[in-house]
């Protein structure tokens, strides 16, 4: 079992950046891959970025490239996603997530991951 909350939301001006964190709880943090997933007002929950379990190798959706990293950190039990360049349409409540499987692969739908934070939001005003 992993608990996951998440921090570092809040009010920015497009432009902007936020850093969010998700601590999770456990000693296995370190066998899990981990994500980060958004849900916009009125919308679906959507794929962000993911990390493989040694943070060796990460993956952004289109929309974020460039302006996202998502980071971890094994020794503080923490990943991070560094936000730049805000936009408004990053509006949205951002989840993280964590999985296990290795069958998965993709890691960027959400039945890959079995753990998910509550969330925090993140408004970006014009």
């Amino acid at each position: 079992q992993v608990q996951l909350v998440e921090s570092g939301g809040g009010l920015v001006q497009a432009g902007g950046s936020l850093r969010l964190s998700c601590a999770a709880s456990g000693r296995t943090f370190s066998s899990y891959y981990m994500g980060w997933f958004r849900r916009p007002p009125g919308k679906e929950r959507v794929f962000v970025a993911t990390i493989r379990r040694s943070g060796s190798s990460t993956y952004y959706a289109d929309s974020v490239k460039g302006r996202f990293t998502i980071s971890r950190d094994n020794a503080k039990n923490t990943v991070y996603l560094q936000m730049n360049s805000l936009k408004p349409e990053d509006t949205a409540v951002y989840y993280c997530a964590a999985g296990r499987d290795p069958s998965f692969t993709t890691r960027t739908t959400e039945f890959e991951y079995d753990y998910w934070g509550l969330g925090t939001q993140v408004t970006v005003s014009s």
